[in-house]
C-alpha cells in the first residue's frame, strides 16, 4: 500500500510566503493552508497534520514573537529543520491604478512593516488594513484605489505590479523552521540548536545561564528575550548555539542549563 504524503500546515492561501518555504522544506507534501499562525499550530496538535510551517524571524523586523511564544508555550512541539527565504515585497493593483489613486492598501501585518518607508513616503493618503496573510489581500482588490502587498511571484488576471521592490530594504530574508509533535520528530545530527529558558531570579542570572555554553566551549548564534504572560518584568530567552544534538558535550550543557533554569524547552535542532 503507497503511503500517504506527509501533510503540512502553514500560514495560506496557496501562494503565501509560507507556503513557498514549504514546499522548500517538504517538496512532496500535502499542504494543509489555515487563516492563522494558531490554526497553523493546532492542525498540527489536533493531528491534521503531521509537520507545520512558521516564520520565526525577519531581517527587517526581527523576531515573528507569535510564533516563538507558540513553540514555547507547547511542550511537545520541536523544530528540526530551517529555511532562509528571500523576500520581495511588491505593490500590485487593478490595471489601470496609479499610484497617486491609492485609497485603501492591503496585506499581512508583516508585510505592511517591512515596507513602511515606501508607504509612509509615496501613499500617505493611504488607510491600511491587515489582512490574514499577503495572499489574501488579492481578494480585496475590487477598484481602483485598492492596493495590495503581495510577493513577486504572485500572477492574477486582471492585476499588475506597480514598480518593483518595495522593502525597507532590498536584502530581505525571512526565517522558517519546520515543526512537527514529539522528539521523534528531531533529527539524529545538528549543526544547531535552540532552546528557551528563564533565569532564576537573582543578581547575573542570565550571565550565569549563559557562561554554561561557555564552559561547554558552545558558540552562541542567537538571543533574544520574551515578557513572560502574567508576570511583569519576568523574561524567558530564547537562546541558539552552534553544536551537534547528538554529542556528549552538548546534551551535558543542556542539562545543565536545564538544571540551572526555572523553566526549560528544547525548541529544536537542525
Amino acid at each position: 500500500m503507497q503511503e500517504k504524503p506527509l501533510r503540512v500546515a502553514y500560514l495560506g492561501p496557496e501562494g503565501s510566503y509560507s507556503s513557498l518555504a514549504a514546499a522548500k522544506l517538504c517538496p512532496q507534501a500535502e499542504g494543509v493552508p489555515r487563516h492563522s499562525f494558531l490554526q497553523v499550530v493546532q492542525s498540527l496538535l489536533d493531528g491534521e497534520a503531521e509537520a507545520a510551517v512558521l516564520p520565526v524571524e525577519n531581517t527587517l523586523q526581527g523576531a515573528v514573537t507569535q510564533n516563538l511564544d507558540l513553540l514555547y508555550a507547547n511542550p511537545s512541539l520541536y523544530a528540526a529543520e530551517e529555511y532562509l527565504l528571500p523576500i520581495e515585497h511588491r505593490l500590485i493593483v487593478p490595471v489601470g491604478t496609479r499610484l497617486e489613486e491609492i485609497r485603501t492598501l492591503y496585506s499581512h501585518q508583516q508585510a505592511i512593516l517591512q515596507c513602511s518607508r515606501f508607504i509612509a513616503e509615496h501613499l500617505p493618503q493611504a488607510d491600511v488594513i491587515y489582512t490574514d496573510s499577503t495572499m489574501q489581500s488579492l481578494a480585496h482588490l475590487k477598484q481602483r484605489g485598492d492596493a495590495g502587498i503581495v510577493g513577486s511571484h504572485v500572477k492574477r488576471e486582471g492585476l499588475c505590479f506597480l514598480g518593483g521592490n518595495i522593502a525597507d530594504e532590498s536584502k530581505n530574508f525571512t526565517r522558517f523552521l519546520l515543526v512537527g509533535k514529539g522528539e521523534e520528530f528531531l533529527p539524529e545530527h545538528s549543526a544547531r540548536v535552540y532552546f528557551a529558558a528563564t533565569c532564576p531570579h537573582e543578581p547575573g542570572a542570565l550571565l550565569k545561564m549563559l557562561q554554561i555554553l561557555s564552559v561547554y566551549d558552545l558558540n552562541m548564534t542567537k538571543i533574544e528575550s520574551r515578557p513572560i504572560k502574567n508576570s511583569p518584568g519576568a523574561y524567558c530567552f530564547f537562546v541558539e548555539f552552534e553544536g551537534d544534538i547528538a554529542d556528549a558535550n552538548v546534551r551535558s550543557a543542556l542539562r545543565r542549563v536545564s538544571q540551572y533554569s526555572q523553566n526549560f524547552k528544547l525548541l529544536g535542532c537542525y
